[in-house]
């Protein structure tokens, strides 16, 4: 469980504005804000829904103004941001947040102390508000104000003619259809309420991370009306916001829910054998938060989402992501079923970059992806063991993809006369360093990459170990040596002992930068076991910080220590020197790789992701891991507040050091 004590005279408003909670429904769906439950992002909603029709993510319901009234006392348990004011304009006696199996508000004064709970239900687009009053020197109502967005969840709402203010009487609530097209929403209580219809619009609401992240950040918000739920001490009263009526058996779905979640933690698979307990609990914690991301798509389909709040399904992501989401926490048959659907997009040797919200596969201008798909598929055999899956679902679309490359497909994306894998003419960026401004690559990597040819070598040598397990010709074992001999002629810088990034034009670009890493990590190096130790060294001393790596070096023209501002001075330093979590995994599978003392380095990674978490876990997205970090000290965390490949890299890494000897070499 998390705790985070609150104290009106302690806690500056701002810091705690900066701790956010998420519940998610295994539907791509979600409910959020901050632990104040004051809306900073577009994004924040407590009912948050992926639809179908009409696609992609909808803030409904956008958040409740709720109080507890005692005779003409009235305490306030959400705030709003109003231009120049800050409601309720007194503290409104929030004296702690927990986060165990759902977020849980403590409110405490002298005359009261009342719990608030907010869960999704699993499968199903319905969010629950539950309020135990714990404590009350009198009889009380609480009072609940909906508000309304029903828009996407990039956009914002306006007051606008089109608006259906009317409501429907259903069981315990009200039954609101507001605009042509969408869902209707249902809010019902579990006890004997009044709902008091009074249609108003609420203007100006303000999401100050918005505004600094160069966004439009009012809307207006609309009201329906007001619930009455008359309440007192020992009681208990559900609130819920759903799609489907409830039939107000809404105590049953609550404990459902929580038995679900209880089934779920027991029956995830690190459970941090050979780790001490604070190590172990951690594991537990991410692996809870790594559930997040797995979702059922409306057209039913398994996939990952790459980051929330605003990230869809990224296929780069989603096949990074996998191992440490799926084949390391014991669920096999989802980690199977998301690498065979996703296999059945490839086309013209290459995977998708992004889903669209409709859940078609957009945009194949991804080099790596392919790639990373051998990679997912070597981490699924290590676990699983399903070789038949592999010869019968994947194997065809490997060898596709091998074909493609060695023939040459779209892009640019071809296998040179040395055997390097050469992507991109200066037009799209294809690897992970995708960033753009004005649909220029602010790092600019077509050419020959290191990453893209270490990911390559590794594809080329396990469709080699395949071809013979399946008793077939082997193409590729030819290839092999070439490829070593090109990569370490083209990139090894012997004078200093690391990797270039990028060979383009017969010039090699010898920033220093993360990129090389793999070349040590993957299963199949393409370097002499003497080469790998330079390469992490260096890494070490320039690129890893306490929450990642770093994507320059600080001492490299064009390094940007801060991530922040509006889009373009983001995209900047998105790749530019800003850390990124989810390279911590392949560095320590390379620190152990290439150390003498396998133990010293494993009890160094341990202290290391120990420490990082201790700090972060709490500090943005409670109990998961951010997106990026800052460059520059204190390293502050930046982008999405949980995003997949952040997560699920730390329990595999975590995973891999919980193992009671560390491999020399992953399996094949």
């Amino acid at each position: 469980m998390f705790r985070i004590a609150i104290d009106e005279n302690v806690s500056p408003k701002d810091e705690i504005l900066q701790r956010e909670w998420l519940e998610t429904n295994g539907l791509g769906g979600y409910s959020s804000s901050t632990i104040l439950n004051c809306h900073t992002r577009k994004y924040h909603g407590l009912l948050v829904a992926n639809l179908k029709d009409p696609p992609g993510r909808f803030v409904l319901l956008s958040t409740v103004e709720d109080s507890l009234r005692m005779g003409d006392e009235e305490y306030f348990l959400s705030c709003h941001q109003y231009p120049d004011c800050f409601f309720p304009p007194v503290r409104n006696h929030l004296t702690e947040f927990q986060m165990d199996r759902c977020p849980q508000f403590i409110y405490n004064t002298v005359d009261f102390r009342l719990r608030k709970s907010i869960m999704m239900i699993n499968g199903t687009d319905c969010v629950l508000i539950r309020y135990e009053v714990e404590r009350c020197c009198s009889p009380a109502t609480i009072c609940v104000k909906p508000f309304l967005a029903f828009r996407n969840y990039h956009g914002l709402a306006k007051e606008n003619p089109y608006l259906k203010a009317g409501t429907e009487d259903v069981k315990h609530g009200f039954a609101i259809a507001p605009y042509e097209g969408m869902p209707a929403l249902r809010m019902q209580t579990n006890v004997i309420s009044r709902f008091k219809a009074g249609p108003v619009w609420y203007k100006n609401f303000e999401h100050t991370a918005e505004r600094e992240r160069g966004y439009d950040w009012q809307e207006d918000l609309f009201l329906p009306g007001i619930f009455e739920i008359p309440v007192k001490e020992g009681g208990s009263v559900i609130v819920s916001a759903s799609l489907e009526q409830t039939d107000g058996q809404l105590a049953m779905m609550w404990n459902a829910e929580e038995a679900r979640r209880l089934r779920e933690e027991k029956g995830d698979g690190p459970a941090g054998e050979g780790l001490c307990d604070e190590d172990a609990e951690h594991l537990r914690n991410l692996a809870r938060a790594g559930g997040q991301f797995v979702i059922k798509t409306p057209s039913e389909r398994l996939a990952v989402v790459a980051g929330y709040h605003w990230f869809g399904e990224w296929g780069r992501d989603q096949l990074i992501s996998l191992p440490g989401l799926t084949f390391c926490r014991g669920r096999f048959r989802e980690g199977i079923d998301i690498l065979v659907s996703f296999a059945a997009y490839e086309k013209d040797g290459l995977l998708p970059n992004f889903f669209s919200e409709d859940g078609q596969g957009q945009a194949y201008n991804t080099v790596d992806a392919p790639l990373w798909f051998f990679w997912a598929v070597q981490q699924m055999l290590e676990y699983t063991g399903e070789i038949g899956i592999i010869e019968r679902e994947l194997w065809p679309v490997m060898k596709r993809i091998m074909g493609r490359f060695l023939e040459g497909t779209v892009f640019g994306i071809r296998a040179t006369d040395n055997g390097l894998l050469s992507a991109g003419n200066g037009g799209p960026a294809l690897t992970w360093m995708d960033a753009t401004i004005q649909g220029r690559p602010v790092t600019p990597r077509w050419g020959c990459a290191v990453e893209i040819n270490a990911l390559w070598h590794n594809a080329i040598c396990f469709a080699s170990a395949l071809s013979r397990r399946f008793n077939e010709e082997d193409p590729y074992a030819g290839l092999i040596p070439r490829i070593r001999r090109s990569f370490q002629e083209t990139f090894w810088i012997r004078e200093e002992e690391y990797l270039g990034d990028v060979f383009r034009d017969g010039i090699l670009n010898r920033a220093v930068r993360p990129n090389q890493i793999f070349a040590v990590s993957l299963p199949y190096s393409p370097l002499e076991s003497q080469q790998w130790a330079g390469i992490v060294r260096k890494v070490a001393e320039h690129l890893l910080t306490p929450c990642g790596l770093r994507t320059l070096a600080p001492d490299e023209p064009g390094y940007r220590g801060r991530y922040g501002g509006d889009t373009a001075s983001r995209d900047r330093a998105y790749h530019q020197g800003t850390v990124w979590p989810w390279l911590l995994a392949h560095f320590g599978e390379a620190y152990l790789r290439s150390a003498e003392d396998k133990a010293a380095a494993r009890d160094f990674l341990l202290n290391h992701v120990r420490s990082f978490l201790r700090r972060h876990i709490m500090e943005a997205g409670v109990g998961s891991v951010s997106e990026v970090f800052d460059g520059d000290p204190p390293h502050r965390p930046g982008g999405c507040i949980a995003q997949a490949w952040s997560v699920a890299e730390l329990i595999r890494l975590l995973t891999m050091l919980s193992e009671p000897q560390i491999p020399e070499k992953r399996a094949e």
